[in-house]
């Protein structure tokens, strides 16, 4: 009998790559604070992760191009351009980081749970 680990992990390995590459965007948009021009970006999590589900392909639609990533609009615009606004990326950076390793337990526990289903 084989074991399908897509279906017994659930969203959570789609969800810890999805918080993974939000984690690079921010990160990116922190580096990116002075420089003239730069559009902060942002992916909306539980968007993607339904069109992810929804497409039942196994794997994220995600790429290196940021194509799921969206423009965030600031608060306090400047005069260069510049959208980034560092005490939001901070914290959206530091929010993404504890649900990563929320996700990452979460797997880890399920995990386990498999590892002592089959060795009893």
């Amino acid at each position: 009998m084989s074991m399908d680990f897509s279906k017994a992990l659930g969203i959570h390995p789609d969800a810890l790559k999805l918080r993974a590459e939000r984690t690079r965007i921010l990160a990116s948009n922190i580096a990116n604070e002075n420089t003239p021009g730069y559009q902060a970006r942002d992916i909306d999590f539980a968007a993607s992760l339904r069109q992810t589900q929804a497409a039942d392909s196994g794997g994220l639609a995600l790429d290196t191009g940021d194509s799921d990533a969206l423009y965030r609009v600031p608060f306090h615009p400047t005069q260069d351009g510049n959208t980034v606004e560092l005490g939001i990326e901070q914290a959206e950076f530091s929010q993404t980081a504890s649900d990563f390793q929320t996700s990452l337990t979460f797997l880890n526990m399920k995990l386990k749970g498999l590892a002592k289903a089959i060795t009893g």
